[in-house]
Order: C-alpha cells, then sequence, then structure tokens
C-alpha cells in the first residue's frame, strides 16, 4: 500500500515517512506507469522502510533508569552508572571496569545526577574533539579557524566557510570510527562547501568507510540516546 499525491513535478518521486510509503507523481503519469516505477525502486523502498521500523523500535525501548548499576553509551561501549553518596562531589572512569563513578550529596536529586554525567561526557568529548581534528584537517590539507561544542538535536556536526568547526558532544556516545567520520566530514567542507559528489570523494579520500558510518549514524540518531 502507499498513497499517491499529485502533483506538477515533472518525475515520480518517492518518500518514506512514519505513516509509510508516499509517491508523488505529474498528473499526467498513468498508474500502470507508478506501477512499474515501484517496482523498479522496489529494493530501495523495502531497505527504507526496514530502517524506518528499527528506529521506531529503538524509539520504543524503555528509557534510562537514572539509579546506580544503571548503563549508557560511551565510546561505542556500554558504562555502568555507580553512585557515591558523600559530601565530595566528582565524576571518575574505570577503565577496567567500564564504571562511571558519580559522587553526590545524600540528598541529591536526579537532575542534579545528570549533569554531573553530562558534564563529564562534554569533557572528554571536547578533549577527544581537539585530538582527532588536527589529524584529519593535515591529512585534509586544511585549517579550521575555531571549534566548539554543539547540543544540537538534528545534527552531528557543522562547518562554516570562514572555518568555525561546531561538533556534537554526545557523538562521545559513539565509538571512535564514528567520531573520526564527523570529523572527516566537517573539515571536509572546507575544500568543498557543498554535498557534490567532489565532496564525498574529499570525504572518501581520509575515511574509505565513510558509507557505513554515515548509515550507523543516521539508524543511531539523538532520539534512541539517553535523555539528560
Amino acid at each position: 500500500m502507499y498513497r499517491l499525491l499529485r502533483s506538477k513535478r515533472r518525475s515520480i518521486g518517492f518518500l518514506i515517512d512514519e505513516d509509510g510509503l508516499r509517491i508523488t507523481a505529474p498528473k499526467w503519469v498513468p498508474i500502470a506507469e507508478i506501477d512499474a516505477a515501484i517496482v523498479e525502486k522496489q529494493r530501495w523502498i523495502f531497505n527504507k522502510l526496514n530502517e524506518r521500523r528499527e528506529r521506531s523500535a529503538r524509539r520504543l525501548q524503555p528509557q534510562m533508569q537514572w539509579q546506580d548499576g544503571a548503563t549508557l553509551p560511551y565510546l561505542g561501549n556500554d558504562v555502568t552508572l555507580r553512585i557515591r553518596a558523600n559530601h565530595a562531589m566528582g565524576v571518575s572512569y574505570n577503565d577496567e571496569t567500564r564504571e562511571l563513578i558519580v559522587s553526590l550529596p545524600v540528598d541529591a536529586d536526579e537532575q542534579q545526577l545528570k549533569d554531573r554525567v553530562q558534564g563529564w561526557m562534554q569533557m572528554q568529548a571536547k578533549a577527544l574533539f581537539l585530538k582527532r581534528l588536527p589529524i584529519y584537517a593535515e591529512k585534509l590539507g586544511v585549517r579550521y579557524r575555531s571549534f566548539a561544542l554543539s547540543s544540537a538535536t538534528t545534527q552531528w556536526g557543522s562547518c562554516t566557510a570562514d572555518g568555525k568547526i561546531r561538533l556534537n558532544w554526545r557523538l562521545i556516545h559513539f565509538a571512535l570510527p564514528l567520531i573520526d567520520y564527523v570529523v572527516a566530514h566537517e573539515l571536509s567542507h572546507l575544500r568543498e562547501m557543498n554535498h557534490s559528489p567532489r565532496f564525498w570523494a574529499t570525504v572518501q579520500s581520509v575515511f574509505p568507510e565513510f558509507e557505513a558510518a554515515k548509515k550507523a549514524l543516521r539508524d543511531n540518531g539523538p532520539d534512541t540516546l539517553p535523555e539528560f
């Protein structure tokens, strides 16, 4: 089943949204031609429908409970949250046990816990980005002017024509290859300020696996991550 929308456009268009497949076609195109176009695009349609279903299933997963023993993603792995009630306030990470130890006052509430964890993750993200940016800038032969963290809800990164790079701190939830892809992507805009074939060739020159990384980030959007 699909929804058909007639319009003044010159060709048949396909869109997968939360209601399924929507087809936009010129008023003069007969149904038989639309059906033939569906058959030709069926592999793409099935893949997109499956991706949409998988994303919806991830959104329906139970939300993280902010309590001792909870897990959250960090650099591609789950880490266990350990809450220590004392007068000192701080966060430390045990790499061997993969435990994130948060010290808070006895009367601290959930938001204070979230703020501590978010602050620590942002600090780790900034330190890591500052290490990876120069590596890919050198590979690409470009220079960026400045870097800042972003908290955008729909973008993993951005780059302006004058070399200002912004990277979403929530990338710290993902494994290093996905972080490197976004770094390479944004720096590549300093050579091509578009998403033309030349741009993607530039990305591929320093990050050959960009297609897989792009798909992984698309499948694991911000709505699949813990809410702070």
